[in-house]
Order: structure tokens, then sequence, then C-alpha cells
């Protein structure tokens, strides 16, 4: 019983750290105006390196690594989990929001062999999502570390 409710509490400061406001959300705003037309065309550094996904784990990632995983994958499925989609997102990137369990209603008709890359707004929400497919056997999951803002402030592209 006390496991159940240590679980519930994780669930509730899960998911009002995605919809809530943070310094990362007040930011991402700002920033979310931005489109792909007003970014600057960029190409991966040399020499980054992506690290091998780990089987039964999922596998942080840095932006610049994040971006050559998007340039170099054709079939990557990026995963925006946040409530904040509309605001501004990667180019590509559907939405199953991990608060409202959008992403456990996908997660049974999406491909487990597939590459994922997932992200949020807020860090705990990146990772319940990321490990959610994890949990369910998918085989390549990928986390943005700092997340949307993170790409954003290395100038890469975003969509409305």
């Amino acid at each position: 019983m006390f496991g159940l409710a240590l679980v519930l509490v994780f669930a509730f400061a899960v998911l009002a750290g995605c919809g809530g406001e943070s310094t990362e959300t007040t930011e991402t705003e700002t920033a979310g105006t931005m489109t792909e037309e007003s970014v600057p065309a960029t190409t991966p550094e040399e020499g980054t390196e992506l690290p091998a996904a780990r089987p039964g784990e999922y596998t942080d990632l840095t932006p610049q690594q994040a971006k050559e995983l998007v340039n170099m994958t054709p079939d990557l499925v990026i995963i925006d989990v946040s409530p904040n989609y509309a605001e501004g997102h990667l180019p590509g990137a559907v939405n199953y929001y991990f608060g409202d369990g959008s992403l456990e209603r996908a997660i049974p008709g999406l491909d487990k062999d597939a590459p994922y890359l997932v992200y949020c707004h807020v860090d705990s929400v990146a990772i319940s999502g990321a490990q959610a497919l994890v949990d369910a056997g998918f085989t390549t999951v990928y986390r943005l570390q700092g997340n949307y803002a993170a790409w954003v402030d290395a100038g890469y592209p975003v969509e409305k």
C-alpha cells in the first residue's frame, strides 16, 4: 500500500513538473517564437560521436548529438511528451503528452525496433517518457538532455 502511495506522489510531481510554470518554461515561451526560417542552417559538429544505444535503458544525448542523430537517422521517431507542443517543437516531432496518458495509449501501435528520441520542457517528464518506452520493450531510446530549451539555445530549428 505504501508503494502505491509513493508511486502516486511521484506521478503527481512529474505531471506538475511538465505543466507547471518554471524558468525553463518562460525561456521556451520566448524561444518558441523562433521558426525554422529564422534559425540559420547548421550542420553537426565534426567529431560529435553518438553513444551506442544500451539495451534495457535509454541513452542521454546532448543537443549536438541529438541533431546528428536527427540528420543521420531517417526513420527516427521524435516524441515530445509535453503539453507545450503547439508552442514549438522539434521538426517532425509527434506529441504524445505523458501527463494525460497519450504516450501510454500510443505505445501498443509504435514499432519497438525503431529508434526514438524523447524530450519535454522538463527533465523529469522526459525521463519518465523515455523510461516508459524502455519498460515497454523498445530497443533504441534516446533522451534529449536539457530538453526543448537546450535545442533552441543551440540554434537548431523548431516548428510550430
